[in-house]
């Protein structure tokens, strides 16, 4: 079992940035970023692994920075130049078990925590 609690969500213009935690019981293999917007589907955001290596969405490409302090059993996601259709409720999610590559699909991963909400304001 892996427990996650995020935290640093909140509102903001756009333009703006956030930087949204994850505080885990234990570092996971595999850790991921997810959101979801009212009406939509959980969409991934940002994945890392255990070696560092990361894996993101087109849209986030050069504005989002996932990383992880291994010391903290803390996951990072650092948002900026964040867009009015961005705002959702954002999830931390962990998975253990291997996978061919680092997984940005929310049926690939186990635990999940309870989501921080973003609020981006035009």
């Amino acid at each position: 079992q892996v427990q996650l609690v995020e935290s640093g969500g909140g509102s903001v213009q756009a333009g703006g940035s956030l930087r949204l935690s994850c505080a885990a019981s234990r570092l996971s293999y595999y850790m991921a970023w997810f959101r979801q917007a009212p009406g939509k589907e959980r969409g991934g955001v940002a994945s890392i692994n255990n070696d560092g290596s990361t894996r993101y969405v087109d849209s986030v490409k050069g504005r989002f920075t996932i990383s992880q302090d291994a010391a903290k059993n803390t996951l990072y996601l650092q948002m900026n130049s964040l867009k009015v259709e961005e705002p959702a409720m954002y999830y931390c999610a962990a998975e253990g078990a291997w996978r061919w590559r680092l997984p940005l699909d929310s049926v690939e991963y186990t635990y999940w925590g309870q989501g921080t909400q973003v609020t981006v304001s035009s």
